[in-house]
């Protein structure tokens, strides 16, 4: 396929509003593609050249795309400052221009031959990069046609969000393979395991969705965490979880850590992911030195909770501190400064074989082969994560308390014969956190959708309220729970405004559900993810969720999360009726 097609295409999906029209057009595309071209898409239909988990920089910034696409189109810089000032997007501004100034050096040029350009640019290093980066914008810019160049850019700027979900493309791949969605449920369990588009993409181009059904896990490629549900009773936790293996909960990172051997050498590459699938391997060298040293294996994937830890008191410390660690800059010396421990808790992969449909307790039994047991006080850095047998309501309260007042966020409960089950939120694993035990004033993980701009004070800031929803599973949408005005500091007004303005969308993103009354000034694309504390929740008629949030206040920002790891309205209305019960 020509990459003017695949840009009308785009067009078309950044155009409309309905989900359903998104996933028919989708299927439509995915049907034309060639085995080839289909995982290439799937990257670029995101904005990228390579799965999420796959660090790949453009090493481009906004300054030095609008260089290359001014030198590119010979116009005054000036004047294209001033279309772009109207367009309020690069590409936009890019491809009007370009409609009035026709070039004699256009051709029609494949995917494959656009994707080869991006990538080699992508992948420019050293000496010169910088001017090779330039040259190969420059060339795509002249040699593409007005449309094509629009989303070209986009892609190194990171601003291509076509408004979709992963669900929405899932979707689609049903509608391709059968022609409804029916096959949704087997896709989307290989999707949890190897969370590839490409790779899910042309499988199925390939094999059908039989070619789907035996996914397993690879190493290097982050497969989706399972969740917990919650619990706020001692007593409710054993009808559910009876003879449950109890576990600190810590308030940390959630790591999942990818290890293997580099051939016959003694040498093992580590890479740790986050939750959202981002790598961050290269921000706890401590984490990395510690797998090194303490794992036994050819191959692994395990799970684990990387908290900050004082030696010197014996003590955890709290999640303000232990999240410093989270950065990209003066990594070595602050990890002398905030030492991290792993406790691990969870084995999914090891020596080729999935551990995924296995139940808990073997689970843990072959983790403790390959994990070198250590005390807290050692100064190693991985650690299992100890476990207890909760064999009443007493044990549970008394571990909880223990959790608590050495400054952990509670306890989890894990069912025995309970297996792994990728981007589930499952009864196998119970969440009994400090919160619980008071009332149901838990931390939500909201959507920020867009928000309203400043009066009074606030004008300095340009933002005066803020719209956010939870995640409807059911429907692959999101729906509205609270307009917060209030319980943010100066700093924190000014934070969500740059954050949500990276993310700012012209149009309602179409997997937003909103009611007229609280459509905010500016939307904001599906990416931002705040927690939010509030003192309770009430039935809303105006709120599309139905129900809201009372005195709701940001807790902090939750960089770790995707969009759709918000809270979902299944788990809010669980938090609604628990409430009313108290």
């Amino acid at each position: 396929m020509k990459f003017r097609e695949l840009a009308e295409y785009f067009e078309k999906l950044e155009n409309t509003s309905s989900r359903l029209t998104m996933t028919d057009t989708l299927a439509e595309l995915f049907k034309k593609l060639s085995h080839d071209e289909i995982g290439k898409v799937l990257y670029l239909l995101q904005g990228r050249l390579t799965p999420l988990f796959v660090r790949l920089d453009f090493g481009m910034g906004e300054k030095m795309v609008i260089k290359a696409v001014i030198s590119a189109l010979s116009v005054d810089r000036a004047y294209f400052m001033n279309e772009y000032k109207k367009a309020g997007d690069i590409g936009l501004a890019l491809s009007r221009i370009k409609e009035q100034t026709p070039s004699l050096h256009e051709k029609n040029l494949s995917i494959l031959e656009v994707y080869d350009q991006l990538y080699k640019l992508a992948n420019s290093g050293g000496v010169g990069s910088q001017e090779t980066k330039l040259s190969y914008i420059i060339d795509l810019v002249q040699t593409l046609d007005p449309l094509s160049c629009r989303y070209v850019v986009r892609i190194p700027t990171g601003t291509m969000r076509l408004g979709f979900s992963d669900m929405t493309i899932l979707d689609a791949f049903s509608v391709l393979a059968v022609g409804d969605k029916s096959h949704r449920p087997v896709i989307e369990n290989a999707y949890h395991v190897r969370p590839d588009l490409g790779f899910i993409g042309s499988t199925i181009k390939k094999s059908g969705v039989k070619g789907l059904k035996n996914v397993t896990p690879q190493v290097f490629t982050p497969i989706i965490m399972m969740r917990a549900e919650r619990l706020s009773d001692a007593s409710e936790i054993l009808k559910k979880n009876p003879n449950g293996l109890i576990e600190p909960k810590y308030d940390g990172f959630r790591l999942q850590i990818h290890c293997k051997k580099n051939g016959s050498s003694k040498e093992m590459t580590v890479k740790l992911y986050s939750r959202s699938l981002d790598e961050v391997t290269y921000m706890y060298p401590d984490i990395v030195a510690g797998v090194q040293k303490e794992v036994v294996c050819q191959n692994m994937i395990f799970e684990g909770e990387a908290i900050g830890y004082d030696q010197a008191t014996d003590s955890f410390l709290p999640f303000q501190e232990t999240v410093t660690r989270k950065r990209k800059y003066d990594i070595e010396s602050h990890a002398i400064e905030v030492p991290l421990k792993l406790f691990v808790f969870e084995l999914l992969y090891v020596d080729n074989k999935s551990f995924l449909n296995t139940p808990f307790t073997e689970r843990r039994e072959e983790l403790e082969k390959h994990i070198k047991i250590t005390s807290l006080r050692n100064e190693d850095a991985i650690l299992l994560s100890p476990e207890k047998r909760a064999d009443s309501a007493i044990i549970i309260e008394k571990e909880f308390e223990i959790a608590v007042s050495a400054g952990l966020e509670g306890i989890m409960i894990k069912k025995q014969d309970g297996v792994y089950k990728p981007g589930a939120r499952e009864w196998n694993w119970i969440k009994y956190k400090r919160s619980y035990s008071k009332r149901i004033d838990d931390t939500i993980d909201c959507l920020v959708m867009g928000y309203d701009y400043g009066r009074g004070k606030r004008s300095d800031f340009g933002i005066g309220a803020f719209l956010v929803g939870v995640y409807d599973e059911k429907t692959d949408s999101y729906k509205t729970i609270a307009k917060i005005g209030t319980g943010l500091t100066d700093e924190e007004w000014k934070q969500i405004k740059i954050n949500a303005d990276k993310l700012k969308s012209i149009k309602k993103p179409a997997l937003y559900d909103v009611d007229k009354m609280s459509e905010p000034d500016v939307w904001s694309k599906p990416e931002l993810v705040v927690e939010i504390r509030a003192d309770e929740i009430t039935r809303s008629p105006v709120h599309t969720a139905g129900l809201a949030l009372r005195f709701p206040r940001l807790e902090r920002f939750r960089e770790d999360k995707r969009a759709q790891e918000a809270t979902s309205l299944d788990e809010l209305n669980g938090l609604f009726k628990k409430q009313g019960s108290k």
